[in-house]
């Protein structure tokens, strides 16, 4: 036995249908942005720290590790504007003070390198990789 759409409840069976689809979609939680690629940064001690490449807006799981705040030149090489570590990515990057500073000297994206070292360990990337770059962001101090 066939059964037909009944034409006068078509539009209130359309309108259900793109109401339930609407809330479906709606309730989707925000998605983290899947890397673009890796960069090996070098450090001032010529140490290689390798990072991935994200997109501003990406939300991190709580993990230490380094960032690093980038944009590209004009032939494609990647520049520093900002360097630092954190024992909690999440919490970190969350209003971070110097995300709008960075996106003012053209900030793209950032460059995660997750860390599991512990602190020291952390620092001194940071420190290694600041002292090379002198990232414009970061408060500049003599090596």
């Amino acid at each position: 036995m066939r059964r037909y759409l009944d034409k006068s409840r078509a539009p209130c069976f359309l309108m259900f249908t793109v109401s339930l689809i609407s809330k479906l979609l709606g309730r989707r939680q925000p998605q983290e942005t899947t890397p673009s690629f890796l960069v090996n940064w070098p450090g001032h001690s010529g140490a290689e720290y390798q990072y991935t490449v994200y997109e501003l807006d990406t939300e991190f799981p709580p993990l230490p590790g380094n960032y690093i705040y980038c944009k590209q030149s004009e032939e494609g090489q990647w520049v520093p504007l900002y360097v630092a570590q954190t024992r909690d990515m999440h919490q970190r990057l969350e209003g971070h003070e110097k995300l709008q500073d960075a996106i003012e000297h053209g900030a793209t994206h950032i460059h995660v390198h997750f860390s599991a070292a512990g602190q020291a360990a952390r620092c001194t990337e940071e420190h290694d990789l600041i002292t090379l770059w002198r990232p414009v962001c970061n408060e500049q101090t003599e090596s």
